[in-house]
């Protein structure tokens, strides 16, 4: 047990460490080199040009954003014990993404919409509404769903179900928008970070640091959970609120890294199992922190191969978070084939 603690408590510490280099690595290594001394009179509150200010807000959204999203696909694979669910499997992700085409698309908003410096803090606001708002209505249904069919499985199954119907309304309004909203719809798919300011992350960081909070008090349920339902309430947990909780808690983080960061996969399936494999155990009071901090240093690693420094080009996030993502579930699915068989 001691052993098993002091290696957690190392690899927490190194997790921390590596989580420090990659913020700071992002900040100056990129497209553009940033001075160091430019970096901390920035973070330091001090008066800075506006560029490097506007890479140091991306650098921390970034960061809260890869850390979101590890926790919500903790939280999912967790709550549905699936080593594959993450916020995409219940269509909350489509939901989100939903509510941002009905504002970019359908409500000609101008340039990517969320990062477009034209707007104010209230076209923030709409958008991260809208997203919610897509996100509850996916969730909604789910919950209806859950409550009265017991099996985790189908549940998934209708989620994905749910998640194909929004896609096909998003679809719609791509087909009828015009070729202006849907470059800038396009760019926003990519992932985009662009034109971000400091009270867009006045926004963006209250609510997802709120579901991190709410992840790290909730441990306990989740360890619970993750024996089965039948154990929690045997425990005395009130699994329904617990699995409104743990979803709607997913749901949220998802919505607003998909409204603000646009729709990025992989992250949520592969980081928790890089840190279970890392700690060598699934209890949720190690897991969360680690989650946390690995979900930030990948998705700010991710944003460096992105921006290919030295060179002109822009790759889309989302294709090295699939790249970086890809192997991992390939491996989870390879390793449970494995125990599979030789059960």
């Amino acid at each position: 047990m001691g052993w098993h603690r002091s290696r957690q408590a190392a690899v927490l510490a190194g997790l921390a460490a590596i989580a420090a280099v990659a913020f700071l690595l992002s900040l100056v290594i990129g497209s553009t080199w940033v001075p160091i001394g430019h970096v901390i009179q920035v973070l330091a509150g001090g008066a800075s040009d506006q560029d490097v200010s506007r890479i140091v807000v991306e650098t921390i959204r970034l960061a809260l954003a890869g850390a979101a999203l590890g926790i919500a696909g903790l939280q999912m694979q967790t709550l549905f014990r699936n080593p594959l669910a993450d916020p995409f499997a219940l269509g909350v992700t489509s939901g989100a993404s939903l509510g941002v085409a009905l504002v970019v698309l359908g409500a000609g908003y101008g340039a990517v919409t969320a990062f477009d410096n034209s707007l104010g803090l209230s076209g923030d606001a709409a958008i991260t509404l809208a997203a919610i708002a897509g996100s509850a209505g996916v969730l909604g249904l789910v919950l209806v769903v859950s409550s009265r069919i017991p099996s985790p499985t189908t549940v998934l199954i209708l989620g994905l179900m749910f998640g194909y119907a929004v896609s096909a309304v998003v679809t719609v309004l791509v087909g009828a928008s015009q070729p202006e909203s849907l470059r800038q719809w396009v760019q926003w798919g990519f992932g985009s970070f662009g034109g971000v300011t400091w009270p867009r992350l006045a926004i963006f960081a209250p609510l997802i640091v709120l579901g991190l909070l709410v992840a790290s008090l909730t441990t306990k349920q989740l360890n619970a959970l993750l024996l089965g339902e039948n154990y929690a309430r045997s425990m005395g947990l009130a699994v329904r609120r617990a699995r409104v909780l743990t979803m709607g808690g997913a749901s949220v983080l998802g919505a607003v890294v998909t409204a603000f960061c646009g729709p990025i996969s992989f992250l949520g399936i592969a980081v928790p199992h890089l840190c279970r494999g890392l700690l060598g155990t699934s209890d949720h009071r190690p897991l969360v922190p680690a989650v946390i901090l690995l979900g930030a240093t990948v998705a700010l690693f991710a944003q460096m191969l992105s921006l290919l420094p030295g060179s002109s080009g822009v790759l889309p996030l989302n294709a090295v978070t699939a790249l970086l993502g890809a192997p991992v579930v390939v491996a989870v699915l390879l390793r449970s084939r494995r125990g599979a068989i030789a059960g």
